[in-house]
């Protein structure tokens, strides 16, 4: 999925071709369309797609593009099936190849990379590298990034050098072991920078609401893919979006949607593992920080919503997906609600599904607790649904009206007193809003947000 909400320098925005293939120009943000005056000062953000330029060979070249001149040294922009992208091309590099911009972006304050593996290529270690001087000294950026998986993940670098940078990035491990690099974006911080809100696989922005986009209902708390964002961190995982909090260890909440196409016969993958894309420094919670605790890895975005591929099956068992949740929740209230929405699904219908957590202390099978993994990840008091049934269709957005079916469920994160039936803890959208802090349905209009916010599901 393609955003193009870019910041240019005046040369650029006024025609790409004037500015010199070969030269290097400053590229420092203007006002992108439709923002008001005082969120230009607050948020910006340049992203590179790499749609609009080609190179089919790995010799050295420069290539202009949309943000301007970069130079590609044994790489080349790649569109075939075994290269992984968000839209139709993408960076593949290999050996020691190097992606290095002719250009300078103005004291980003963080810089965002989405990678993956080439085809079945094995697995490699990059790095991002700036320059304060025009390129003639360089120094690493954060840690060395290991690339391993077939599926776009995105690594979020925080930039402390101020000034105009350039910046390239280095493929330094794996051999002929290729990587796809794609969406190379530069934020200034602040304010609310354009996001990529994910893909399922669906197209568009926020901004015109596209089908099967994962926060076609809106961001709940208006979270930021900026490092300085360690309470509410935006991650695109491709396949759900959601909003990562460092400090617990957990996510606020996580937000995809389901058609039949999402439903297949790929086995459960059981992989569960550390997100190797969080931004350098925070805790990665790993796959034995939940043993012995008494509570399950519960999954936000279930493993059973995601089986057409072992892409899709495998990125719900990152543990930026998980929260401790007390088993009995999780295998039988949990599980039995999530059934009942596949039901949905295979019923002819599509649905919007945002899941979240809030409080601190649950019960496990091994009694009450507020944290776990050393005070590390934090235990929820509640867990929460709300999921949007509409007909099979297109235009969603429109779709959904005062009439829509909208389904809300709080539950106690208890191993004690949590009911099986799921249905004895429907609520409305609105007293999850107000215990849970969010705005589910953002992008909803108002008039029939009021309705169908205020409305408790009968449960059949």
């Amino acid at each position: 999925m393609k955003f193009r909400n870019l910041l240019f320098a005046s040369c650029l925005s006024l025609a790409f071709a004037s500015c010199s293939k070969n030269t290097t120009q400053d590229l420092s943000p203007s006002n992108p369309s439709g923002q008001s005056a005082s969120n230009q000062a607050t948020a910006t953000v340049i992203t590179e797609d790499f749609e609009s330029g080609s190179k089919s060979s790995y010799a050295t070249g420069d290539v202009t593009l949309t943000t301007g001149s970069w130079k590609l040294n044994d790489a080349l922009i790649g569109s075939t099936a075994a290269d992984n992208k968000a839209g139709t091309k993408s960076v593949r590099i290999r050996n020691n190849g190097i992606l290095g911009m002719n250009f300078k972006v103005s004291s980003p304050a963080s810089v965002s990379v989405k990678h993956a593996l080439y085809g079945t290529d094995n697995s490699s270690t990059w790095q991002l590298w700036v320059s304060g001087d025009n390129g003639s000294t360089y120094s690493q950026v954060g840690a060395t990034i290991t690339t391993s998986s077939s599926q776009l993940a995105t690594a979020t670098f925080a930039i402390t050098k101020t000034g105009n940078l350039t910046f390239e990035i280095r493929k330094v491990s794996g051999g002929t072991a290729r990587i796809n690099i794609d969406d190379v974006s530069f934020s200034t911080g602040g304010g609310t920078p354009p996001t990529d809100p994910g893909t399922d696989p669906g197209t568009g922005t926020p901004g015109n609401a596209a089908d099967n986009n994962n926060l076609l209902l809106g961001n709940p708390t208006n979270a930021q893919p900026s490092i300085n964002s360690t309470a509410n961190y935006l991650m695109d995982q491709t396949y759900f979006t959601e909003s990562y909090n460092r400090d617990k260890g957990t996510p606020n909440w996580v937000s995809w949607h389901i058609s039949s196409t999402d439903l297949g016969s790929t086995s459960r993958s059981d992989n569960f593992r550390a997100d190797i894309n969080l931004p350098s420094g925070w805790y990665g919670v790993s796959n034995t920080s939940y043993s012995g605790s008494g509570f399950d890895r519960g999954h936000n975005c279930p493993s059973g919503d995601r089986t057409s591929s072992s892409a899709a099956n495998s990125a719900t068992f990152l543990m930026t997906n998980m929260i401790p949740q007390a088993p009995k929740n999780n295998q039988q209230t949990w599980a039995t609600l999530e059934n009942y929405v596949r039901s949905l699904v295979t019923a002819g219908n599509e649905v919007y599904v945002v899941m979240g957590s809030y409080g601190s202390g649950g019960t496990g099978s091994n009694g009450f607790q507020t944290t776990i993994d050393g005070g590390k990840v934090n235990v929820p008091s509640r867990v929460w649904k709300v999921i949007v049934v509409i007909p099979n269709g297109n235009n969603d957005l429109s779709r959904i009206t005062t009439a829509t079916r909208v389904i809300a469920v709080d539950t106690p994160n208890d191993q004690n007193t949590v009911n099986p039936d799921w249905k004895q803890y429907l609520t409305t959208v609105k007293s999850i809003e107000t215990a849970a802090g969010v705005n589910i349905m953002s992008n909803v209009s108002q008039s029939i947000q009021t309705v169908l916010e205020n409305r408790t599901d009968s449960g059949t």
